[in-house]
């Protein structure tokens, strides 16, 4: 039976019912998915065949909900500094929790949000928790998934303080979670690449988050140097994680039972990739 869980964030275009099909093609055992187009503020309901059809190709792939991490959109940003624009992203957060709750799913991922330099990084924080609050007030099982930041522009998340902030305002602490992406962390500035760097980030996220909360991850080599709070993918070991980063990702037991998804840019690659961290699995 195995223990790590992996997958890629697949496409889900012509209707979420292809993306199980589309994970089952890159030998997937978790997935990620966008639930509408994330170019867009608001889109059509899912139709009930759409949801009976992606509930009937889990099951056929042999996919768990609990190892599947829906996206928001990009659009969205619950941090947002103006009446307007926060409205419109709580509107369009509170239908992608809706949607979660028809397929069945147990999670969201969505990244935090940006003061857009207008609020102090602290108020920003406050924000996202009162607009976490205000959807898991209006829905049930969906657990809201934070992910950090990689810290570029005006985006907050990107250091476990901030996290922390933010699970300590949500009143409901049983459906938040957060997602670590190597790639953010390693660009926030957290040296997850050295052998000591590597067990001082954990055991910092352990006490300052808190190692229960930990929902998934995002698996993802970098282009961009330490610290350099630039947020850019790279495919598994071209990039300056290299492949004994994730060799040793991979052979962690805290990792287990949690999905593991890939972000990597060349989406040709994501079945070899899959294939190589399981194989690299002592």
């Amino acid at each position: 039976m195995t223990n790590k869980y992996i997958g890629a964030h697949v496409s889900a275009s012509g209707g979420v019912e292809n993306a199980p099909l589309n994970a089952q093609s890159i030998e997937a055992n978790a997935f990620a998915l966008f639930t509408k187009n994330q170019r867009q503020w608001v889109a059509k309901p899912l139709t009930r065949e759409s949801i009976d059809s992606f509930k009937a190709g889990i099951a056929r792939a042999g996919i768990r909900p609990e190892f599947i991490l829906p996206h928001d959109s990009y659009l969205i940003n619950l941090g947002h500094p103006e009446h307007e624009g926060l409205e419109k992203s709580r509107a369009a957060f509170l239908d992608e929790m809706q949607r979660c709750e028809q397929l069945g799913l147990t999670m969201l991922n969505f990244h935090p949000g940006s003061h857009l330099n207008a609020i102090s990084e602290d108020a920003c924080l406050d924000v996202i928790a009162d607009s976490i609050n205000r959807a898991l007030a209006k829905t049930a099982g969906v657990t809201a998934v934070i992910e950090n930041t990689a810290g570029q522009g005006s985006n907050v998340g990107y250091s476990f303080e901030h996290l922390a902030r933010i699970i300590d305002r949500v009143e409901d602490k049983t459906r938040v979670g957060i997602c670590i992406d190597t790639c953010h962390a390693y660009s926030a500035g957290y040296d997850i690449l050295s052998d000591e760097g590597y067990q001082t980030t954990w055991q910092k996220f352990d006490e300052v988050v808190g190692r229960s909360y930990l929902k998934a991850i995002h698996l993802n080599d970098t282009k961009k140097a330490l610290g350099s709070r630039v947020d850019r993918h790279e495919t598994l070991g071209n990039g300056l994680l290299g492949y004994a980063f994730f060799e040793r990702f991979i052979n962690d037991e805290r990792f287990n039972n949690i999905p593991i998804i890939l972000e990597t840019p060349d989406e040709s690659r994501w079945a070899e990739e899959i294939k190589w961290l399981r194989q690299a699995i002592k």
